[in-house]
């Protein structure tokens, strides 16, 4: 059955994340559930905070949300916070929500602005 509404939530709240959150805020079939960093004043987290939406320095907070979910959007570029998103996933069995990688999300974006979007990521730590 196909989706009337997607269930969002997002990892990384910077450079990559923000540009995106604001599409994914301004549309009206998706609801962002959640925004993760590490910085809780990074630009994505201010404007999440400002639409009403929960944020977390905790990235699993967000999986922990568990099926209600339906996406779960990872732009940090860490490989630690991938693996941890798939364990996650692995060990609470679940099968509905899909972790969108960074790739996928610079091909959305590259897509909407009808150019090549490049993400600069710095070496930050989870």
């Amino acid at each position: 059955m196909p989706n009337t509404i997607f269930r969002v939530a997002v990892i990384g709240a910077g450079e990559t994340g923000t540009p995106l959150l604001r599409q994914l805020l301004d549309a009206p079939f998706v609801e962002v559930l959640g925004v993760a960093d590490l910085d809780a004043d990074a630009p994505g987290m201010r404007l999440a905070r400002d639409a009403g939406v929960t944020t977390t320095t905790d990235f699993m907070e967000l999986a922990r949300l568990g099926d209600t979910l339906d996406l779960l959007i990872d732009v940090t570029g860490v490989a630690k916070v991938r693996e941890a998103l798939r364990r996650h996933m692995q060990d609470t069995d679940n099968h509905h929500t899909i972790i969108v990688h960074e790739v996928v999300v610079q091909l959305m974006l590259s897509l909407s602005q009808g150019r090549l979007v490049r993400f600069k990521h710095d070496s930050s730590e989870y």
